[in-house]
């Protein structure tokens, strides 16, 4: 991993390189060069030490989990789930999903933008044009006859012109240099925002396959209840035959019983809502979709959760990287803004030929040329120069603010996720205790009933007490395998790691100094926008 990270290192300097050379022959570059943030000099995420090792339960999702610190997050973290269906799906999404391909459009729209940038602002225009021209004059307007001899008439003639035309602006101050750098800078803002939309897009799948999963298991149990309660329905129709039972208990049952099987209703309509969404996220449409059923028991909870330190996670949030890029744009702006209230120089060549035959075209005595400068210093523009030079300095101070509003709702995020895993590890264990008791204490008062020992009002509440830790227990266990994906969405999602593009395109692969890897076209700017 190293040396590809070296490689490329020196691949995306190559463009640095190239204009550096260029652009010492004109001048230094006025405005402030663009540094990088430091890393925020903390050494934990959450304010109380959250444990190493979590928690367990014997119950679905009650695997024991260990936090390592200081460990690389794997680039396909959702295959710590050890669901083939789940990495199935993702897969899908990543090759179809509409968004991400939106996404990487227009990442290679801002590349060629910055391509274009690269080569009207920092290299030489040359163009070449050739035309040829029929005229007729009168020669009498400059009193001369046709022959010489004779009256005066009209000429006519054919003229051919080709030359090569040269054009370039020198960048003595930098407002060219700056400019690109600005476009570079934009460019990898929406390099990022497609590995923003990546990580989005995997996290989304993997969380609603989850709640998929949930609300099928949490149908499952209303299912077994509401079948419990038409049991006991029947019975005390048979009760109320006999005269050991009132119809008022029999009524209250049946409403019970139907309140249930709304309940199935209702939970049935949101396991089609959530199937519908996990079909948009492959890219189908949800009446022509194969989506697999997933089962809370069938997935695994991932045992070892690498964490990363705190001063990585600047470099590993797409969202961070994004606004990174972003102050870079503006800071680049606020030397456009200097330079223009300085001096353009700007100069110009024309080498070619004049004839009026083809023949004659290229011969020696047809060759025309010209060579000039031009200089253009703005003297009074109403104050409107200085003040697109304060805007830019106000807009960098901008997007200063917002990175580190950025930076510290990632942490906020990571600090979430951290105490939620630790939190609801416990309350899973609680919820296992409390719907296992709650269970058997059902059964039990409900065979008492059907012998007469118990009431029916101890068989309500205790029927209602399961229900709702049943619920709960499901509830948590979802929320073990959530809580785990939180985590590696907030540490940034190991898109780093990733061997290959974020989105399946003909586009080549781009990837920054450090390692982490984005699609862009080809072209030296785009080494340059990687350079970051």
């Amino acid at each position: 991993m190293m040396n590809f990270v070296l490689q490329n290192q020196l691949k995306f300097k190559k463009l640095n390189l190239l204009i550096g050379f260029i652009l010492s022959l004109a001048g230094c570059a006025l405005g402030p060069d663009f540094k990088k943030p430091d890393p925020p000099k903390v050494t934990s995420f959450t304010e109380t030490p959250v444990a190493e090792k979590l928690s367990t339960a014997p119950t679905i999702g009650g695997a024991e989990q260990n936090i390592v610190i200081g460990v690389d997050i794997p680039a396909e973290w959702w295959t710590l789930y050890h669901s083939p269906e789940l990495n199935e799906m993702i897969t899908r999404a990543i090759k179809r999903n509409p968004n991400l391909g939106a996404a990487d459009a227009t990442l290679r729209v801002a590349l060629e933008n910055a391509n274009a940038q690269f080569g009207s602002l920092l290299l030489p225009s040359i163009s070449g044009n050739a035309f040829a021209n029929r005229q007729q004059i009168n020669s009498s307007s400059y009193g001369l006859a046709t022959d010489g001899i004779s009256s005066p008439g009209p000429s006519i003639y054919n003229v051919y012109n080709t030359s090569v035309n040269l054009s370039y602006t020198l960048d003595f101050f930098g407002r060219n240099r700056r400019a690109v750098e600005s476009a570079v800078a934009k460019a990898e803002i929406q390099q990022f925002i497609l590995e923003g939309t990546y990580l989005s897009l995997t996290a989304n799948v993997v969380t609603t396959a989850i709640k998929e999963a949930a609300t099928r298991a949490q149908y499952e149990s209303n299912n077994e209840i509401f079948l419990a309660q038409k049991n006991l329905a029947d019975v005390i129709e048979k009760q109320l035959e006999i005269g050991t039972a009132s119809r008022v208990a029999l009524s209250s049952q049946r409403a019970l019983a139907a309140s249930s099987k709304l309940d199935l209703l209702n939970i049935e309509k949101s396991l089609a809502f959530t199937r519908n969404q996990l079909a948009v996220y492959v890219g189908d449409f949800p009446g022509d979709s194969a989506i697999a059923k997933f089962d809370l028991s069938k997935l695994k909870l991932p045992e070892n959760i690498p964490l990363s330190i705190p001063s990585e996670l600047v470099r590993q949030r797409p969202d961070i990287r994004a606004a990174e890029a972003y102050m870079k744009s503006t800071n680049a702006l606020v030397g456009v803004a200097t330079a223009n209230l300085l001096p353009q120089i700007t100069l110009t060549s024309s080498i070619g030929s004049q004839a009026l035959t083809t023949g004659a075209l290229f011969s020696a005595n047809s060759a025309v040329w010209s060579i000039g400068g031009g200089l253009l210093q703005p003297i009074f523009q109403g104050g409107a120069l200085l003040a697109q030079r304060r805007g830019a300095i106000a807009q960098y101070e901008s997007a200063v603010f917002q990175y580190q509003s950025t930076v510290l709702t990632a942490f906020q995020e990571v600090a979430n996720a951290l105490q939620a895993l630790d939190l609801d590890a416990q309350a899973l264990q609680a919820a296992s205790v409390a719907e296992r008791n709650s269970h058997a204490y059902w059964k039990i008062v409900e065979q008492q009933y059907q012998l007469g020992t118990s009431s029916y009002l101890d068989v309500l509440v205790a029927q209602n007490q399961y229900q709702k830790n049943k619920f709960a227990l499901i509830q948590a266990q979802a929320n073990r395998f959530s809580n785990t994906a939180a985590l590696f969405v907030a540490l940034g999602g190991g898109w780093w790691n990733r061997n290959g593009p974020a989105y399946s395109s003909s586009q080549v692969q781009v990837k920054t100094e450090d390692g982490k890897q984005n699609t862009a076209v080809s072209g030296a700017v785009n080494q340059e926008a990687s350079k970051q």
